[in-house]
Formats: structure tokens, sequence, C-alpha cells
């Protein structure tokens, strides 16, 4: 495709008709499936002999680091809330249980900034204090504490941190009860890496073991119909107690969880007409070799897809974490761990730099540029072994890796450090290397770092986006500080066009953008002869004329090099038109297109887009390197007919996601870790541009037909971003 400077405002190739679109960020429920599922699991836990006690109950701190993150949010059941103390030490969060109690059990979900030491201390008259629990090596996370002590109130007592910023908890609970005694329902998941088999899975990337591999990142799904199940074998019969379902947005509405001694004589231990997708955590009575989940009726056209099935029984639980494998949390820049290896010398076994990837050098790896990336070279590098390294600049402690993969990853490879990048030592090895996003957490000394591959994951040779190196020593340079997130709702406006004045479009604020469309589009966009102001409205009018060599015009307006943007809340009210073929869109593009960065590798975020012969459905996608065109990251949403009325288009985008909507419903959650732990990389922490055009005919509206009526006009009452 001819990507062109000079029209900024061309689209990449969409959805076709016909042309499934993705689900992995759908429904606000998604972004809890991938970050906070495990928590919430732990919250609706109903184990007979173990109470939460703490939430919602009365909780205060030694600090707060603003009015966003109050005390209160660690123990309000919602693991998207967070308390975070002042950037110093000692710090401390304590809940009044309300009376006396027998703590049995905290389990604390530490942000980014946790605690290195701590203790977890009981009171009963806030003065007095008792200690329950103390560590002075926390490594973050997800972390479940057996304790054994009693009070009315309990604490968490840090006295050194990790970051050079405060501490933060995510949730904060606190449980009474016996979970170890006899006949009380273990904490541990049985399922997990046992074999599981299902009745039809969508394709191969989708297999059944994926929904019992502890890793909320990945999934299993069935076919489109009705009947489907997953089951798994615990290798023995056993009393189940528990049953956990991390649903995708493909949930069953219908099922039944099912037990059996054989495999295939069943007994039905719960059962659903109502379900409501998200995470369920259901107590249960039976017993079985076999647990199956058994789906009779869909929520969707698609079929079923489990991110995670577990299981728990009845006997001593595990005294480790709930949930096993969780997301390591992204290190800071701050404290005695930071990024390292940001734009220091590389060298690798081979690059290429032609046509295809121009030029994919080793220090593509190194400059915390998503969209740019290091490969072998296909003339002689698409051998094993093959191999990168990044000179660190001084003797350095590492403690953390992160390697954002491309399709050509290693399944095989080492993680390796020297001191004089001849001798090598290995400081972590696999032979089962997935691909896309992968946080190893090691421990070496060394001034070089090196990525050591052995066994390619295809044909082709190695590629990285991203070699990241965190720990201590070396001669880091930081990289460019990114904007604070903003806080949502933002009602800070910062830029808008209320289309209040004057007869046509603003040029102080939009920038007018004639000539062809991509996609296989049939229109010429004109200069400023298809827009309007009218009645307190932007209207752009699509005609039967001949205007560029085309049959048909209409108008494209953007605000490159007039208002840019990164994070905020950038919302429209607009009107559509219906008509076969007809294509209104409100996205953005990244600013760095105009500076000659082909697309995809800028960024393109698709607000909204519709199709005129379906006006009921709306769009939202994201497209970058690694995923674009009918490939692209989005969700369709089948709502009211679009077109009858006005209704507000909305995205709110921070470094972590974006959430979009129409009017108050939601069409698409786009999670950062989701979508590099399963996609590819996530390159929209830079400036964007905004795009209005209505287009004819095309790859993805479909073409025009005798009943498209002209001319077709789009309204839009008012463009506006908020920070």
């Amino acid at each position: 495709m001819d990507w062109s400077v000079s029209a900024p405002g061309h689209r990449s190739v969409r959805f076709g008709p016909s042309r499934r679109t993705m689900r992995y960020g759908i429904i606000v429920l998604a972004v809890a499936a991938m970050l906070c599922a495990y928590i919430v699991v732990v919250v609706t836990r109903a184990d007979a002999a173990e109470t939460l006690l703490s939430q919602g109950k009365p909780t205060t701190a030694s600090s707060t680091e603003s009015a966003a993150t109050p005390a209160e949010s660690a123990t309000d059941g919602d693991a998207g809330t967070r308390w975070s103390s002042a950037f110093s030490v000692p710090q401390w969060l304590q809940v009044d249980l309300g009376s006396q109690q027998s703590i049995t059990r905290v389990a604390l979900n530490w942000e980014a900034a946790y605690a290195t030491a701590f203790t977890i201390q009981t009171s009963n008259d806030t003065t007095n204090w008792t200690n329950i629990y103390s560590t002075t090596s926390g490594a973050g996370g997800n972390v479940s504490l057996t304790v054994s002590g009693s009070g009315r109130y309990v604490r968490l007592n840090a006295t050194a941190k990790s970051t050079q910023y405060g501490v933060s908890l995510w949730e904060f609970q606190v449980f009474g009860g016996s979970p170890g005694t006899p006949g009380s329902c273990g904490a541990t998941n049985v399922a997990q890496g046992r074999t599981a088999t299902a009745s039809s899975t969508e394709n191969a990337g989708t297999p059944a073991s994926s929904a019992v591999d502890g890793n909320n990142g990945t999934r299993w799904s069935s076919a489109a119909s009705d009947p489907q199940w997953l089951r798994v074998d615990l290798g023995s019969v056993q009393s189940i107690c528990g049953v956990t379902l991390n649903w995708e947005a493909a949930y069953a509405t219908a099922y039944q969880i099912q037990t059996s001694t054989d495999g295939n004589n069943w007994t039905t231990i719960y059962s659903t007409t109502t379900s409501a997708g998200g995470v369920q955590a259901l107590s249960v009575t039976g017993s079985g070799r076999y647990v199956r989940m058994n789906g009779t009726a869909r929520a969707t056209q698609w079929g079923y897809s489990l991110w995670e099935f577990q299981i728990r029984v009845t006997g001593t639980p595990s005294t480790t974490d709930d949930t096993p494998n969780s997301p390591s949390p992204t290190p800071t820049q701050g404290g005695t761990s930071v990024l390292l290896s940001y734009n220091k010398p590389a060298v690798a076994s081979t690059f290429q730099n032609d046509a295809n990837c121009n030029p994919c050098t080793a220090d593509k790896a190194f400059d915390n540029d998503p969209a740019s990336r290091w490969a072998t070279s296909p003339t002689n590098g698409w051998v094993d072994p093959g191999w990168i390294y990044v000179d660190l600049g001084a003797p350095a402690h590492i403690t953390q890796v992160v390697l954002q993969w491309d399709p050509a990853y290693a399944v095989s490879y080492q993680i390796q450090t020297s001191t004089d990048a001849t001798n090598w030592t290995s400081i972590y090895s696999t032979t089962t290397g997935k691909g896309f996003k992968e946080t190893l957490n090691v421990n070496g000394n060394g001034r070089y770092v090196r990525m050591y591959g052995t066994q390619r994951s295809n044909g082709y040779g190695y590629s990285l986006w991203e070699f990241k190196v965190y720990g201590t020593g070396g001669n880091p340079v930081q990289p460019p500080a990114q904007p604070a997130d903003p806080v949502f709702p933002a009602t800070n406006l910062v830029w808008s066009d209320e289309f209040n004045t004057g007869t046509n479009v603003d040029t102080a604020k939009w920038t007018i953008d004639p000539g062809t469309g991509q996609n296989g589009e049939i229109q010429y966009y004109t200069n400023l002869s298809n827009t309007s102001i009218q009645g307190g409205s932007l209207v752009i009018e699509a005609r039967k004329e001949t205007q560029g060599g085309r049959d048909y015009t209409s108008g494209r307006i953007n605000t490159s090099n007039k208002f840019s943007l990164e994070y905020g809340r950038v919302e429209a009210r607009i009107k559509v038109p219906k008509g076969n073929g007809l294509w209104p869109a409100f996205w953005m593009m990244g600013t760095d297109f105009l500076q000659g960065r082909p697309w995809p590798y800028n960024g393109e975020i698709d607000i909204m887009e519709i199709l005129g012969k379906s006006t009921t459905d709306v769009y939202s996608t994201l497209h970058a390197p690694a995923y674009n065109g009918g490939g692209g990251y989005g969700q369709k949403l089948t709502t009211v007919d679009l077109s009858l009325d006005y209704h507000v288009y909305s995205v709110e985008w921070d470094s972590k996601h974006m959430t979009f909507r129409v009017d108050n419903t939601v069409i698409l959650v786009a999670d950062k870790d989701t979508v590099e732990t399963t996609r590819g990389p996530w390159v929209y922490d830079h400036q964007f541009y905004i795009i209005l055009n209505l287009a004819v005919g095309g790859d993805f509206p479909g073409p025009i037909d005798a009943t498209t009526p002209f001319p077709s006009r789009m309204y839009v009452d008012y463009v506006r971003v908020y920070k």
C-alpha cells in the first residue's frame, strides 16, 4: 500500500465484511481478566471455613499519594483501584474489622511500587501492635500469607520500598477461619498443568491446554456451536469443592460443572442458565477424577472461550500464592532497579537491512521504540544459533529481562552475561519460548547481556521489537519521561471545535486533506467543497459528481500540524448516514507519520467506524506493525440504529489501556499488557492527531448500489479533548 506524507489521513485496510474481528480486549471485564482476575477470584471465594473479613471495612493509612489513591481503595474489592503512599518509609495501611477476629491469612496484591520489607500486625486498640508476619525480601506481585493471630485491627507496616516512589496496593485482604483444617476447601489450583481435552477448538492457537496452564494471557476457545465442553483429568478421584471460571468475552450463558470417575458417565454438581461471564468462583460439592465445563448456550455468535479453568479440592491447601504465574509487575524507573539498556551499544550475529526491514540493526532493540526492531539477515542469518547483546557501559547486577518478540521468535534460547563479551554465563534458559512479551526474573552479573537463540520458531530468523535489561549498576541513561496519566473522568477541556461559527471548517484548527482514498475507496476528497457548517454542526457531504478522476466526492479533515495529543479523553458527537457503501469514521494517526514513518508503524486508533449498510454496528480498532488491517485489535458492538440521531463516540486513553465507548456503552477495552502478551507491541505512547471523514465504497463497507442515497451527510456536533 502506497502511503504518502502529503496525505496524512489515509487509512489502512479494514476488516472485510465477512471477517471476524478480534475479541481479546472486549468489555470492561477483560481488563480484570488479565491484570486483576486473580484477586477477584480470592475475593469471591466461597470456602466454607475461610471468610474475607476486610472488604468494605474502614481503612486508614499513614499517608496517600493523592486523592485518587485513598486507603479505602485497597479494601473495596476492586482490583482496578489502589492505595498509594507518600514517597518515603515507613508507611502503613490498616483496616478496622469492627470486632476482634481470628486472622488466618492475608493476601496482598502489590502495584509495581511494592515494599521489600514489611510486617503484618494486629491490635485491639491501634496502639499496641503484635507482629504476625515479617519479611525483608518482599518481591511484590500477588502474595498469599498464611498467618496466625487475632485482633480488631490489621496493619501492613512497610519499612523498605522497592522504588523511588512510595508503596502501593491494589488490594489488601484479611481472612479469618481455618483454611488448613481437614474438610476445608484448599487454595491450590489442582487443574494447573493437568491433561485437558475439549469437544473442539477454534484454531491451533487456542487449545484446551491453554485453559489450565496458569497463564491468563492464553485461552481455550471452541467451535461456534452448542453444546461444547472442556474437561481436565486430575489424575485420581478427588473431592471437588471449588471451581473458578475466567471467561473471555465469548462466555456461556448456560452451562454445567460435571464430574466423572471414568470420563464417560457424568454427574452435574453445578448448573446455571443465567451466567454473565467474567470471573466466576463457584462453591461446589462432588467427587471425580475428571471435571468438565459443559456449555449449552452461548452469549455470542462465536464459540466458548476460557482464559482459565481452575479446580480446588478438599484437603491441605497450598501456603503459596493462590494465583501462580501471575504477571510480574513492570519494573519502575526508580529505586534500586532501573532500565540499564536504553540506547546502549548493541551487537548481533547478523542484521537485516533491505526493503522489508530498513534498517533492522541491533540498536533498534534498545531504543525504547516499540515500532522498530532488530532482525537477523535473510541472507545468512536465518540459521541457528542467532544472538544479540548489549553493552551496559559498566558492570551491573541483572534482575529482570523483558523480551518483546516479533513472530520470528526463539523457542529455545538463553539469557547470558559476560564481563568481556567473549566468555558467557547463562542466567536463564528455556526450550519452550512462546514469543510475544516474555518477562524474565533473573539473577546475574556482567557488563554485557545477550539473548542467545538456539532454536527458531519458524523458517525465518530471530527478531525482537524490544530487549530491555533491568538491574543495578551499569551506566544507565533514562529514556524521555512520558506524560502523567490523566485521571478519568477527565474534566479539563484542552481543545475543542463546537462548529458554531462561520460557514466552513476553521483552518486554524483543521488541515484539509484532499485527494483519493486508500482501501479501494471510490471518492475524491475535495478542498472544502464537500464540507460546511450548518445549524451548529460540521457537515461532510458525499455526492455523485465527477472530480479528480473519480465519480464521487466527499470530505476529509484532520488536525495534523494544528493539534495533537498523548493521552486523554477524545470524543465527538456525530450523526452518521445510512446507505450501502458509505463509511463514516472518527479516528487518529500517530504524528510520526508526518515525519515519514510509514503506516502501521506510527500506530492508528480508530475510535469509531460505521458501515452504512449496517448502522446498528460500530467498530473500534487499533492498528500496529504486528496487528493491522484485517488483523487489527478491535471489536464490533451491535446497538441501536446509529443513523437516527447523534451519538457520542469516545476513547479514554492512558499509558496502560484505552476504553472505547458509544454514549455510555463500552465497545472495547484494550489493555496494554494483554495486547503485548497476546498480539504484539503497544505503539500508542506518543502524539496522535484527529481525523474525520466520510468514505464511499472500499474493501470494508463494500460497494454502493442503486439504493445508496446521494447526497449523503455525516453531521458532527462537536469534537472535544479532555485531560
